[in-house]
């Protein structure tokens, strides 16, 4: 899709994989452009800016943050380099959108909030599935009370990936991890239906146990579950993991029956497409299937969601707001605490 110059201008902060993915949605938005692109690596950057057409290239990170026509900044480093990139700017007075987890832990998280708030920012964690229309359905789905009361959660969000104890996955000083990489995902999703199912945005477990299998040379959780268990008896089964397949869907359980979600993360698909959402009664009989059809890139809605949210300050619900944000990592804090995982920026206090 063309990009006009009426078009919002982002900063692409680091050019890994993420990076390509939510590039590739800006330029299939409504909003979107690409100003300008920042890598370490001189090279990385330029081949980045060549495959997606974008005017200039830094090979180093605050060039991208004093570049004027950048006005939004997608920090998408390695999760230990979040929140003093995301902090930073903030500070150069650019609106920032973070990529998942927005940081290590509450305290980086809080820090980046801070910073956004004092220098009059917007400021949004890129959970994709948040700004998909699947999610607001099956939220209008959990409040409508077709499911009579709520009484439990399942979700997951686990692959096999690579055994590269070096890689960024089993990396602890790189942040590897399944709890911190795909597990924001379950736990951001209990914690929406959880409070839905009160009338609320979200709502905070009262009580958090884990487990998980640490790899024994890294120290990092190659898989991972967690009970949470919420206000008005809500419990949660969650399940995440960077060294497991698992089938990475969810579902809601009620007193008049259960919603199955055969696709929570990605809906459609990354280029859209259909998904479903399953009503089913106690008896398993199906009480309602709906499809959804998703015209658009599902990271051209997280940047169009950015767009259209700027004068508020943060994204409205199902997005997440920071509130949203701190309580999601202050349950992956007790996630990790009760398998013993700890990176060593917990250890460290003061600004980032």
């Amino acid at each position: 899709m063309a990009q006009k110059g009426a078009r919002l201008g982002w900063g692409i902060l680091a050019a890994g994989k993420i990076a390509h993915k939510f590039a590739r949605g800006i330029l299939h938005s409504a909003t979107g452009r690409i100003a300008a692109v920042a890598s370490r690596d001189a090279g990385r950057a330029e081949a980045f800016a060549g495959e997606f057409g974008i005017a200039r290239h830094y090979d180093n990170y605050q060039a991208l943050l004093e570049d004027r026509e950048v006005r939004v900044v997608y920090v998408a480093t390695p999760h230990p380099f979040h929140a003093e990139w995301a902090i930073r700017a903030a500070e150069s007075g650019k609106h920032v959108l973070c990529e998942k987890p927005i940081g290590m832990n509450r305290r980086e998280a809080e820090a980046i909030v801070e910073a956004a708030r004092a220098n009059g920012v917007f400021l949004m964690e890129a959970f994709m599935y948040r700004c998909q229309p699947q999610t607001a359905r099956l939220v209008e789905l959990v409040c409508s009370g077709i499911l009579g009361e709520v009484r439990a959660i399942r979700a997951s969000f686990s692959y096999l990936g690579k055994y590269d104890l070096e890689g960024l996955k089993l990396n602890k000083h790189l942040g590897g991890g399944g709890i911190l990489d795909v597990g924001c995902y379950p736990v951001s999703l209990s914690r929406l239906l959880a409070g839905a199912a009160s009338g609320k945005a979200f709502a905070e477990p009262l009580e958090v146990r884990g487990q998980a299998r640490l790899n024994p040379q890294t120290g990092v959780d190659e898989y991972a579950t967690a009970l949470l268990s919420f206000p008005g008896g809500i419990l949660a089964e969650l399940a995440a993991g960077v060294q497991l397949a698992r089938d990475n869907t969810a579902t809601v359980y009620g007193t008049a029956g259960r919603l199955e979600i055969p696709s929570p993360w990605f809906g459609g698909g990354i280029e859209g497409g259909v998904s479903r959402l399953v009503v089913r009664s106690n008896e398993g009989e199906v009480v309602q299937e709906i499809e959804i059809v998703t015209r658009e890139w599902l990271y051209a809605l997280e940047a169009d969601t950015v767009a259209a949210s700027l004068d508020r300050g943060e994204a409205p619900p199902p997005a997440m707001g920071c509130a949203d944000t701190l309580g999601n990592m202050e349950t992956l804090d007790r996630w990790r605490g009760c398998v013993g995982l700890e990176y060593e920026s917990d250890q460290r206090r003061g600004r980032t």
